[in-house]
């Protein structure tokens, strides 16, 4: 996708944004492609069929969801139809100002975690009673993690040899071992750094629903082990009241996604198989503290 793509659809479907800039954004995900759209919208372009199936339920959900979280949240402006050679429907919102979280951009981050908190005990509070359950619009977030342990052993056997994968194993086997009482709960289903904007030294805003549902809300628990530590991760989990089985569903989610990473990055190494190792390292630091 390009900028000038994106100009001719927002021309052909949405004249009355015809003459404002477009230009892409500086850092983007890898499931959109995202453009600035004047100084307030932003036009999100999927860029897969799978990811293409969020939009609907964005703009379904979104506007219910928004009233009753303690963030902001994206906002919905209008659903574009395929066009111009794009085969997919996709979106305009209102644009969110912030950075990605990290640890230049965050002032406390306990602070962090305790707010985060509170939004995600917020979501989980929204009725869920219609909302979309597990499946392919989400990548199955909310159902069994047993729906990932053919990719992660896979990922563990390529790292025999390499990393700590005893402990891992065991880790694995822990998580999948754990039960949801079964109360489906809305969840985001991807609470990353990225997608949680800092303004101020503080979280502003909570992005990309893409992978929302309802369902089992252990995989929200991720980011304990990708971005906190020590006490954030304690302020985080006591804002959710998090009992022992989902945490550890929870920790198995991140472990899912480092192991993945770590793999996929061997060979190559560089900035982001240091990055899966450092969030392996955090994993397996704090099981061992916690038995």
């Amino acid at each position: 996708m390009s900028e000038d793509l994106t100009r001719r659809l927002v021309a052909a479907q949405f004249p009355q944004w015809a003459d404002l800039p477009v230009r892409r954004v500086a850092e983007e995900g890898w499931d959109n492609q995202t453009f600035h759209l004047g100084a307030e919208m932003s036009v999100r372009l999927p860029s897969a069929s799978p990811y293409a199936l969020a939009v609907e339920k964005e703009h379904r959900w979104l506007p219910v969801l928004a009233p009753h979280l303690s963030l902001s949240i994206p906002v919905p402006l209008a659903k574009g139809a395929p066009g111009e050679g794009y085969p997919y429907a996709w979106s305009v919102y209102r644009w969110l100002d912030g950075e990605p979280a990290s640890r230049a951009t965050i002032a406390d981050l306990t602070e962090l975690g305790t707010a985060l908190a509170g939004f995600l005990a917020a979501l989980q509070r929204v009725d869920a009673g219609s909302g979309p359950g597990p499946g392919l619009h989400n990548w199955y977030r909310g159902g069994t993690l047993a729906t990932y342990d053919e990719l992660t052993r896979e990922a563990l056997a390529k790292l025999d040899g390499h990393r700590r994968t005893d402990l891992a194993r065991e880790i694995w086997r822990t998580a999948l071992r754990s039960r949801w009482d079964g109360r489906p709960v809305w969840f985001h289903g991807d609470v990353a750094a990225d997608n949680l904007l800092i303004r101020d030294g503080e979280l502003a805003a909570v992005i990309d629903f893409g992978t929302c549902g309802v369902g089992d809300p252990a995989c929200d628990l991720a980011i304990a082990w990708t971005l906190l530590t020590g006490e954030s991760r304690t302020a985080f989990r006591t804002g959710l009241s998090v009992d022992t089985e989902s945490w550890s569903r929870g920790r198995g989610w991140a472990l899912w996604k480092a192991l993945t990473a770590c793999a996929g990055a061997l060979e190559q190494g560089g900035p982001e198989l240091a990055a899966a190792t450092w969030v392996l390292d955090q994993i397996y630091e704090e099981y061992e503290q916690s038995n």
